[in-house]
């Protein structure tokens, strides 16, 4: 295992133990949505559904819709954008967990949500994106 792989374990992980603490915690309270978008499909990929982020105490989290559909792709990620481009590392969220319906992806508490303007679905491996939602 190399040292990238160990790291994207490890931060994988954590974040789905965070998701799952996080699901399990807006079960029993309310959750604020703070801002929504909807997913246009980028680079030949159709990609659409709904996309809001959250917030539940001081956590916040971004859920991909019931309707989330992303026809594939190579290795897709979630994460925040900016002005039409994908912010990489600093933005980075995590795996897409499925290519189709509801998924969660918690924020780092250090981040500042309202700095993003965009969420996206990119291939780490072409450095394209497969789909954009804008936030509102």
């Amino acid at each position: 295992m190399n040292r990238r792989n160990f790291l994207g374990t490890v931060g994988t992980a954590g974040a789905a133990a965070l998701v799952a603490t996080v699901g399990t915690q807006a079960a029993a309270g309310s959750m604020k949505s703070v801002a929504d978008g909807t997913f246009q499909g980028r680079s030949n990929h159709v990609t659409t559904g709904s996309v809001s982020i959250y917030k539940e105490g001081e956590v916040y989290i971004v859920e991909l819709g019931d309707d989330f559909v992303l026809d594939g792709g190579p290795d897709p990620r979630v994460g925040f954008g900016k002005a039409g481009e994908y912010l990489g590392a600093e933005g980075y969220l995590g795996a897409l967990q499925s290519l189709n319906g509801k998924q969660r992806y918690a924020v780092p508490k250090v981040w500042d949500v309202s700095a993003y303007d965009e969420v996206f679905i990119w291939c780490d491996v072409a450095g394209v994106p497969l789909g954009v939602a804008s936030l509102k």
